[in-house]
């Protein structure tokens, strides 16, 4: 009997979902990875104040937990989606991105500016993985 086609992936050590969705879902090999914005998964606050570094630390610290939940880790991420509400922050997310994502094959990547993200976030990123 082969595995279920569609997995969800949940973990208490990202921020819950807060709509009909999962933090990501798992379909053949492949991790479909839900945005994420800076919220602390136990408090359930935004972190960061504004600051967009913190909050893009506080995204991908999010995203590292649903991505270990899945068996896997930001060297096998294959796509990213970076979203913020001001492109003049892209030098700042992008320097913190790059220690995330900057070694071996880094993960191509679509970076757009939006009207406004949830609960006034500045930033906002979403990512696919091969699990494989």
């Amino acid at each position: 009997m082969s595995a279920a086609p569609l997995q969800a992936v949940i973990t208490d050590q990202a921020p819950a979902p807060v709509g009909p969705y999962n933090q990501a879902v798992q379909a053949n090999g492949w991790l479909y990875c839900s945005g994420q914005i800076p919220l602390d998964p136990i408090s359930g606050d935004m972190v960061g104040g504004g600051d967009v570094e913190a909050e893009t630390r506080q995204v991908l610290k999010n995203l590292d937990a649903v991505l270990k939940a899945a068996g896997t880790d930001p060297s096998r991420v294959v796509r990213t989606t970076v979203y913020l509400v001001d492109l003049n922050d892209f030098q700042a997310v992008n320097a913190i991105y790059a220690e995330r994502f900057g070694d071996g094959v880094s993960p191509a990547r679509a970076c757009v500016q939006v009207a406004a993200l949830p609960k006034g976030s500045r930033v906002e990123i979403d990512c696919i993985a091969y699990v494989g």
